[in-house]
């Protein structure tokens, strides 16, 4: 990871350089050099290592959920609350329009910056966070909405107060009802995807993930620290733990890659809205004649299938 790190610093300094000098003519040729420099350097970021897809994954300048739900829908209706305790701003969603269909969409949130981080609690949900997903989950299939998720959190809270309030009951029932759910369930893992807090909004018809998200169930640092009592062993956890999204088309458990340009989402966002917003197209076009029974039996047998995909190539 310390390479990939590397040429990430390099680039932001190179980023930040060039910004300071764009506006002075004098310095046209330096900032072309630097454009040459820059291109060269991403064009290094290529066969990451799985703990180099985690680093990518965790970036801090990654697309965030409100910037995927401002590129693709329109109209958005904030919903808050759980209508039983508080608002948990680490789930963020509503309802909106896509293509001018109504859908309900929703994701984990973690922010720009550190103030933001603290603010949202990391993208970790308390047992709130997750009542309102299914809240909305639920009024989606009242009214027939599709639901759209963005994947993108290290876990669910694990703070004694969260647990206090319910914290595993909110995920299980998460996961039950959303299997049942009659209306089509499109989840996209963006950043990174832990535990059962990822899974609380994941079990949908389709799932996708970016090219350097990584989903599995639990952090690097946690395997490694369970397994070995050694965090710093993470590089070999991530090996081990077949978290990419390449290992998991491979086994079965996603159902598609969303690629990313070189460097990452965050370098050229508006490649990844675009191939999002096309897959979405299409697979929301793959529902349209399907019963809401025949959605919830497909959904069922779709994790029905990874379960024995997974155990044989046991």
């Amino acid at each position: 990871m310390a390479e990939i790190r590397e040429l990430d610093n390099k680039l932001t300094a190179l980023e930040e350089e060039m910004r300071s000098l764009k506006d002075n003519m004098e310095h046209i040729e330096l900032i072309s050099d630097l454009h040459a420099e820059y291109d060269k350097t991403l064009e290094k970021m290529t066969n990451l290592t799985p703990h180099d897809k985690v680093y990518m994954a965790r970036h801090i300048k990654r697309p965030k959920v409100d910037d995927y739900i401002n590129a693709l829908f329109d109209d958005l209706f904030i919903q808050r609350g759980d209508l039983l305790n508080k608002e948990d701003k680490s789930i963020f969603g509503g309802i909106a329009t896509f293509h001018g269909v109504p859908v309900t969409v929703l994701g984990h949130r973690k922010g720009r910056d550190l103030n933001e981080n603290m603010e949202y609690n990391f993208g970790m949900p308390e047992p709130e966070g997750y009542r309102k997903a299914l809240r909305m989950m639920k009024q989606a299939e009242k009214f027939g909405r599709p639901i759209i998720t963005f994947i993108d959190t290290p876990g669910a809270y694990p703070g004694l107060d969260a647990e206090a309030h319910g914290q595993s009951q909110a995920i299980s029932r998460n996961l039950a009802d959303m299997s049942a759910l009659k209306v089509p369930i499109i989840a996209i893992v963006t950043g990174e995807g832990s535990s059962g807090g990822a899974l609380a909004i994941g079990v949908a018809n389709k799932v996708y993930m970016l090219e350097n998200a990584v989903y599995s169930v639990l952090s690097p640092e946690g395997f490694a620290t369970i397994l070995w009592k050694d965090s710093t062993r993470a590089d070999e956890a991530c090996k081990l733990m077949k978290l990419t999204a390449q290992d998991l088309y491979e086994y079965g458990v996603i159902d598609g890659i969303i690629r990313e340009p070189l460097g990452g989402a965050h370098h050229n966002p508006d490649v990844v809205y675009r191939d999002i917003d096309e897959m979405l197209v299409r697979e929301l076009r793959s529902f349209k004649n399907k019963s809401g029974a025949d959605i919830a039996r497909d959904r069922y047998m779709k994790f029905r299938h990874i379960d024995s995909v997974v155990l044989n190539e046991e």
